[in-house]
């Protein structure tokens, strides 16, 4: 099934596009996390963490497809339990704080990330961070459109990545 082609293209600029209806279509979004998932099969995952806020959607569902517990990332200031936060700049300089709960897993826990869109890397750079300082093993990270270009270079070369929507999309 194509599902791209429910994307909601009728901004000029891809960040703006809207995925939402893949999520309405149940055939297309089973599609989306099969593809998601794909590249990932051989990998052993305990934990999928998705990022506020649509990575919540995606991941629950990479989460219960793969029969293993979903945690997420939130948005600085959500959190009402014990948290560790980082801060960072985001695609458009703005500066934004993300927070884990604390003790979210055993040490040592293989993770997968999870997100909508990562075009220059610093919302996953950030998550990562968390996930590693809470004694998580990120295995790999998976969006629906996750671009290779110089500022996600490092993140392409450290862990193994994925995006169903191609560059030229």
């Amino acid at each position: 099934m194509d599902y791209l082609r429910l994307i909601d293209r009728s901004k000029l600029h891809y960040k703006r596009s809207d995925v939402t209806p893949i999520f309405g279509e149940p055939a297309a979004f089973g599609a989306l996390v099969e593809d998601l998932l794909a590249p990932f099969r051989d990998v052993r995952i305990e934990r999928v963490v998705g990022t506020d806020a649509l990575g919540f959607v995606v991941g629950t569902a990479l989460a219960l497809k793969l029969g293993v517990g979903f945690v997420p990332v939130r948005k600085g200031g959500k959190l009402p339990v014990k948290h560790e936060r980082v801060s960072f700049r985001d695609y458009s300089g703005a500066e934004k704080v993300l927070e884990l709960r604390a003790e979210p897993w055993p040490p040592s826990t293989r993770v997968l990330l999870v997100d909508e869109w990562i075009e220059t890397g610093a919302t996953a750079r950030a998550a990562a961070q968390l996930i590693e300082g809470a004694g998580g093993v990120v295995v790999g990270i998976a969006a629906i459109a996750f671009r290779k270009n110089a500022q996600t270079s490092a993140l392409w070369a450290k862990y193994r990545c994925h995006g169903v929507w191609p560059e030229q999309a």
